[in-house]
């Protein structure tokens, strides 16, 4: 465990401002949009579809930029890139406020994706792995544990910004934080030390432990269950509770339901960090996964009630809170410590663009077939990383 002075003066402090900065990040780019979308397609007379596609546009092109910062962090270092990512984030919450056309709006979201791909999970992720090396899985918990509260901190804060001061207003409060403080905190307080090179450690038998090579078929498959498991909180993120409604729950019971999802997250990711951080991470994977299959067959067996629905929003919410985990201490255990701030931006890439479509993937089925068939649907997805997670063999 970690010393006190090492949360001040050693590497641990990277998980002190990466807590603090993660909280800022999402709470400003990824949560407003579904308080603010309705608001902005409402001022400037665009569909509600068109101007959450904004959104989306923005997560295919963090897709698509991250693996760049992830190689960009393993060169130069969280404390030089992240800073970037702030900034940019800033600029395009204030180009935000004022994009009346449409071509504009589409353009800033493109900015906005790369702000993403540089502030968000990935890369902080990818910087403590740099900083910690074969070590940094308890860093990573960690900075999930705080992480976490990000929705808690964003949508109530969000609701009050809009009454006081207007979308407008909160975008550009959000725009100060990201760069009087978020920046900041990246470019001048984020250690620079970097782990010794330690791309195969020593196990307790003094024998180097095998790694997989990042150019072979395990490396698909953990690419391709983490982005199939993307389909699932983002699609759910987006479905569940109008689901949830359109099946007999009144909109309060689905509301309260739909909150239980972020405390069971911060619950399991406690109980990793206590009492299973020993276990391989490609077991915990697997684990969350079929807990997550199981919640679906639990709701296609007993149909849709008021306890059926919130013990699934419990299994939901802690199967994702284990594999927001797994998405960076899987590769960190199957591949090694060199490289693996590319290796996340690879990964980090498919996620993203599946996180992107989800939502509009499901809103297609909802409305051409049924919401029963857009569960199944999403349980499919789960289904394949199950499968793609169990194929994997440990060297």
């Amino acid at each position: 465990m970690p010393r006190a002075r090492d949360f001040i003066l050693g590497p641990w402090r990277a998980v002190l401002v990466l807590g603090v900065t993660q909280i800022l990040a999402w709470g400003a780019l990824f949560y407003p949009p579904v308080l603010t979308v309705p608001l902005i397609a409402a001022e400037r007379g665009w569909s509600i579809a068109f101007t959450m596609g904004g959104f989306s546009l923005g997560l295919l092109a963090a897709g698509a930029v991250s693996p760049r910062v992830g190689a960009a962090i393993d060169q130069y270092g969280g404390h030089r890139v992240m800073p970037f990512g702030s900034l940019i984030g800033a600029l395009g919450l204030v180009a935000l406020a004022q994009a009346d056309h449409w071509a504009l709006y589409l353009a800033v979201w493109a900015v906005l994706g790369t702000a993403m791909a540089a502030s968000l999970y990935d890369p902080a992720f990818a910087t403590l792995g740099r900083i910690f090396g074969f070590r940094a899985r308890p860093a990573i918990t960690a900075l999930t544990l705080v992480g976490g509260f990000a929705s808690t901190v964003s949508w109530p804060l969000t609701h009050v910004l809009i009454d006081n001061v207007g979308w407008r207003g909160a975008y550009l409060i959000y725009a100060g934080l990201l760069a009087f403080i978020a920046a900041p905190l990246h470019a001048f307080v984020l250690p620079r030390a970097r782990a010794a090179a330690e791309a195969r450690p020593q196990s307790a038998t003094a024998e180097p432990i095998k790694l997989l090579p990042t150019d072979g078929l395990a490396f698909v498959l953990v690419a391709t269950a983490f982005a199939a498991y993307a389909f699932v909180p983002s699609g759910l993120a987006a479905h569940m509770l109008a689901i949830f409604q359109r099946l007999g729950l009144d909109a309060g019971t689905a509301v309260a339901i739909g909150a239980l999802f972020g405390p069971a997250q911060v619950a399991a990711r406690l109980v990793e960090f206590a009492f299973v951080r020993n276990v391989h991470p490609l077991w915990i994977a697997r684990f969350a996964v079929a807990v997550l299959i199981a919640a679906f067959a639990l709701l296609a067996a007993l149909g849709l009630s008021a306890p059926v629905a919130a013990l699934f929003a419990l299994m939901f919410g802690g199967a994702n809170g284990l594999l927001t985990i797994a998405r960076g201490t899987v590769p960190l255990a199957l591949f090694g410590a060199e490289g693996y701030g590319r290796m996340i931006g690879r990964i980090g890439g498919a996620f993203l663009l599946i996180q992107a479509l989800a939502p509009l993937i499901l809103a297609f089925v909802v409305e051409r077939v049924s919401d029963p068939a857009a569960l199944a649907v999403t349980a499919a997805f789960a289904t394949v990383a199950l499968a793609c997670l169990a194929l994997i063999r440990r060297p």
